[in-house]
């Protein structure tokens, strides 16, 4: 297993073929005002790449948007809201088709309200991460190896992951609402990049 740092782009044909793992790290949570620093990617395989993007970036990076863009390509996430919002804006491009460990939790870990990275991964998997780098300054001009090991980490584990959780989205018969689900959310994201994060465009009030 190794963690490999790329500056503003992916190589070239470092990805074996099939599902890739995705996730982002940025300066906040207001994806407009809290620029993109970090895209993480694992093809399952055991290696993760870590693309890092400095302050003033064009976010060119022809071979990552190619491959996120990539429609035969499915990419995981947990809590895909916000990173494809994060990819959408800063990247250009839609990165799906879309596969949600956290939404995936939810409709089939009803028997608690604990739906984050981590607690997963202890149910799950029984791995133990650590989230102690969640809040750390992504814009620094070094990445300590403590936030390459906690970026890393956040797309380890959600091939196997997803194993799990499809087994039982299965048994439990909601599959195809989980589908349902994962297709909406490039729609999710951009309701929120269009103003709408927080309001229920199908309330009645």
């Amino acid at each position: 297993m190794t963690i490999y740092l790329h500056q503003e782009d992916l190589p070239p044909d470092v990805l074996a073929p099939g599902s890739i793992a995705i996730d982002t790290e940025t300066m906040g949570l207001q994806t407009p005002r809290d620029r993109l620093c970090l895209v993480q990617i694992s093809d399952g395989r055991g290696d993760e790449h870590l693309v890092r993007f400095a302050a003033g970036s064009d976010y060119a990076a022809p071979n990552l948007r190619a491959v996120l863009a990539d429609p035969a390509r499915l990419k995981l996430y947990h809590f895909a809201r916000f990173d494809l919002a994060a990819i959408r804006h800063y990247l250009g491009v839609v990165a799906a088709p879309v596969y949600c460990t956290k939404i995936a939790s939810r409709l089939i870990r009803t028997y608690t309200d604990r739906h984050g990275l981590k607690e997963l991964v202890r149910e799950l998997l029984g791995q133990e991460i650590s989230k102690q780098q969640q809040t750390s300054d992504w814009g620094a001009p070094e990445l300590s190896d403590a936030q390459k090991e906690y970026a890393a980490s956040d797309v380890r584990y959600l091939h196997a992951m997803k194993v799990k959780l499809d087994d039982r989205l299965i048994r439990e018969g909601r599959m195809a609402l989980a589908q349902s689900c994962f297709d909406f959310l490039p729609a999710r994201a951009e309701l929120d990049l269009a103003g709408w994060p927080e309001i229920d465009i199908f309330a009645h009030v």
